[in-house]
């Protein structure tokens, strides 16, 4: 008995002692991480690359940054970059090493502002392309100087907009959608499963965005380079061009390898000759806080984010990739928010095609509480739309860029007939019931008529007695109004706004703006951002709720999507949410997937 109490006392001791030889190293890390900002000598240029995955946003952990943990670029991070860079006496330049980010042409439009807002500051910014590709040229014009390699190419040759179906693929496999939606032009969205091609709403709406995108690229170049609308239109139909072609016809300012760019960098910023040019890339310029350079302080201000389909739960990283918005983050984070009394006003910001309906409306009323208590204002991103408008909806403000894709409201429910799969693989099954509708979720078999009935009832209810009445208060419009305006149309920010469908053209900068207005804060005052919910620290992450608590099962399904093309993992991604409405649940999603290269 001695020894088992010893061996307890121990343990409990031996626990106490590691508990806080943890915290003593995490302290030690934090302070060492504070006091150990990278030193940034004078007119020096900062690098920074934008290119590949850039979501909304990443939390920054200044522990596993000091623990030498890379951490991935968000887009948020990346307008924060250029913000200090705007203000930091000592970058005398910023270069742009612009690679296939892969972002929408909101984001794009986005950075394009915050690059034209950085040179008002007077400091040069350049911006240099392997290959240029339409997005990615598009970025550069905001530049003062674009710049490709000798070798390099610029494929400026139009726009085209791709949508996918999967009907075909159903029909090998036995697999029949069952679906009902409201606004059959326009709410298209299960068209992927219940068709071959493309629908008359569907070629109509995306015909109108490649239209918008065109014309606003079209200006872009030809005002950043001296053009006239004619003049692109021709240069277009061309391409592509080789780099000493591009230079030729006055697309980019020369044909260098980045050594020499460098050089120019060095003549502009007033170097010698003999003196090497002072860099600091983006991944240790991260390391200087806003704080030091008199930003992000004041006032606090809540950024919420809401970026990819709509579900209820957590949020959370989707096993087909993509992220995924959880109702109970999102409400609570709008809750602790409004509670909290320094919070003067909340950002929420949106890139969603929206999910769920009773996700969404979930949110909504989280809104309308808050407002209650602080303004609320909605930073749209690259896309806002179904799910993600119901709850932008209720914001007392709207801010989206010009290309940001919004709208569509309307509401679809469905389930997956799977008879003739079962049929092929050779499996049998029946159903004993009690009740007249009890098999309204039956896998093997489509909607009678009398069950049909009933889900166009629930459906019905959901866009003409929650929807639409929700849209038309908040965009103090009538009923009969929100309605011509849904039906599950796309619109484009421009779009939007000539409908009275958001409020402002602008990205978080401007919605920050605005948020100050409402929360009675002086223009010229810096405010604190502050994100809700705070994220995990490192720690937690490790040891905590986080993807590292997986069942073996769901790492293994995630390491296999991962394993997947592109296209078929967005498949997959639809084919997750439509899962879901074999259980009733309905769903407010864009129509498609729109991706314009």
């Amino acid at each position: 008995m001695a020894k088992s109490k010893t061996a307890k006392w121990i343990l409990i001791i031996g626990g106490l002692l590691f508990v806080f030889l943890i915290a003593a190293v995490v302290g030690l890390v934090l302070v060492a991480d504070r006091l150990g900002q990278p030193s940034v000598p004078n007119n020096s240029v900062l690098v920074l690359s934008i290119t590949g995955d850039l979501p909304d946003y990443v939390p920054e952990d200044p522990l596993a940054r000091a623990l030498g943990i890379t951490e991935s670029q968000s887009f948020t991070g990346l307008l924060t970059q250029l913000r200090k860079a705007k203000v930091d006496d000592r970058i005398g330049a910023v270069l742009l090493n612009i690679n296939f980010p892969s972002i929408g042409w909101g984001k794009a439009d986005e950075l394009r502002d915050a690059i034209k807002d950085l040179r008002t500051s007077g400091k040069p910014v350049y911006a240099y392309m392997q290959m240029g590709m339409n997005r990615d040229y598009y970025i550069a014009t905001a530049a003062e100087k674009i710049f490709l390699p000798p070798p390099g190419d610029l494929w400026i040759n139009g726009f085209a907009a791709e949508a996918m179906f999967y009907r075909g693929s159903l029909d090998k496999l036995g697999i029949e959608p069952d679906v009902i939606q409201i606004g059959p032009k326009y709410k298209n969205a299960p068209d992927q499963y219940t068709r071959k091609d493309m629908g008359e709403g569907q070629r109509e709406v995306i015909n109108a965005v490649l239209d918008e995108y065109f014309s606003r690229f079209s200006a872009a170049v030809a005002e950043a380079r001296g053009k006239s609308a004619d003049d692109v239109a021709g240069i277009v139909d061309n391409a592509p061009y080789a780099a000493p072609q591009a230079k030729e016809l006055g697309l980019i300012d020369d044909a260098l390898y980045p050594d020499q760019v460098h050089e120019e960098l060095k003549k502009r910023l007033g170097y010698r000759e003999d003196e090497k040019l002072r860099t600091i890339g983006g991944g240790k310029y991260r390391e200087v806080s806003s704080d030091s350079l008199g930003l992000n302080r004041g006032d606090r201000i809540a950024v919420i984010f809401a970026s990819g389909a709509i579900n209820v739960g957590r949020s959370s990283d989707g096993i087909f990739g993509g992220q995924m918005v959880g109702s109970d983050t999102v409400v609570s984070a709008i809750n602790d928010a409004a509670e909290d009394t320094g919070v003067k006003a909340i950002i929420l910001r949106i890139d969603s095609p929206g999910g769920s309906a009773l996700a969404s409306d979930l949110m909504w009323h989280a809104i309308e509480n808050a407002k209650a208590k602080k303004p609320i204002v909605v930073s749209m991103s690259d896309v806002a739309a179904s799910g993600g408008y119901y709850i932008a909806a209720n914001a007392n403000k709207i801010v989206a860029e010009p290309s940001t894709i919004t709208g569509s409201i309307g509401v679809f429910v469905g389930k997956p007939v799977l008879k003739g799969f079962y049929d092929w693989l050779g499996i049998s099954n029946e159903y004993v019931m009690r009740g007249k509708n009890a098999g309204i979720f039956r896998a093997t078999e489509k909607w009678t008529p009398e069950e049909r009935q009933k889900m166009e009832e629930q459906t019905n209810k959901i866009y003409f007695d929650n929807f639409l009445p929700k849209v038309a208060e908040g965009r103090k419009i009538s009923v009969e109004r929100a309605n011509e305006l849904g039906q599950g149309r796309v619109w484009t920010g421009t779009q939007a706004k000539e409908n009275g469908l958001i409020d402002e053209f602008g990205g978080l900068e401007k919605a920050i703006d605005i948020a100050k207005e409402l929360a009675e804060i002086p223009a010229d005052k810096e405010v604190r951002r502050v994100v809700f919910p705070a994220p995990r620290p490192l720690f937690e992450t490790l040891f905590g709720s986080g993807e590292s608590t997986l069942s073996a099962d769901m790492k293994a399904q995630k390491a296999l999507a991962e394993a997947l093309p592109e296209d078929a993992r967005r498949a997959l991604r639809f084919a997750e949410l439509f899962d879901r409405m074999r259980n009733g649940e309905s769903m407010m999603m864009m129509p498609f997937e729109l991706r314009v290269k």
